[in-house]
């Protein structure tokens, strides 16, 4: 706690008297850029990963990012997105994983059968929101392991996520209404790189291999009224 304490002396004594301006306007409200829904892991700062100011994300964090489906969980997810759509008027919602995920791993190790509920059973209860990709992990058993099995695991959660996403009647009603884009990624915390999810490739590709024209639809649609209803990247 020292160190926690330490640090919030420090941030009222540089970080604070050098930005006040801004945290004197942000009392006065927020208009956020994005939602960002991703991982509660310590390892992962998404204001430090975007290079983004207090008061430019909305962010949503759990263990493993998921998404619980409308209709099958009531709780902080669902009010959370709803409020940054309906109230806060976001158009942009980004779904961040990341590498080295233990929840994933839990989830691959209650897969092989190798887990046991009675330790952490709320964890194991949660990770049933996941257990829809659990038939695609099974089907790569005898073709991928370790790193390998868990980045595909990764990837198929954020996709499989972003399709629980899409059954809140908000989002849906945005999205058929091309008022929001929702944004598929994964962080890779070992190296920086983010990769994105690519509709055309149907894979996760580098952010910074991402076509200039893509770059420039995405400026233009958000200076413009949206023109498609799910731009992954």
């Amino acid at each position: 706690m020292t160190r926690i304490i330490q640090g919030v002396f420090g941030f009222q004594k540089k970080v604070f008297a050098e930005k006040e301006e801004l945290f004197q306007k942000l009392g006065k409200g927020q208009s956020p850029l994005a939602l960002f829904i991703t991982c509660s892991d310590s390892r992962i700062n998404p204001n430090l990963l975007t290079q983004t100011e207090p008061g430019e994300l909305f962010i949503l964090r759990n263990a493993g990012n998921l998404v619980p489906p409308h209709n099958q969980y009531s709780g902080a997810e669902e009010a959370t997105v709803e409020y940054a759509i309906k109230h806060l008027g976001i158009r942009d919602i980004i779904l961040c994983g990341h590498s080295k995920c233990g929840a994933m791993n839990g989830l691959i190790q209650s897969v092989m059968g190798l887990s046991n509920d009675n330790i952490m059973p709320a964890v194991s209860k949660w990770l049933n929101y996941a257990t829809p990709i659990a038939d695609d992990i099974r089907s790569k058993l005898n073709e991928l392991s370790g790193d390998k099995l868990l980045n595909f695991t990764i990837e198929k959660n954020v996709l499989q996520q972003v399709e629980h996403l899409k059954t809140f009647p908000c989002v849906r009603d945005a999205l058929e209404k091309n008022q929001l884009r929702v944004h598929s990624w994964v962080y890779q915390l070992e190296t920086g790189e983010v990769l994105g999810f690519d509709p055309e490739s149907k894979s996760f590709v580098s952010l910074d291999k991402v076509k200039r024209q893509k770059l420039a639809d995405l400026n233009r649609a958000s200076a413009q009224p949206l023109h498609g209803t799910d731009i992954s990247i």
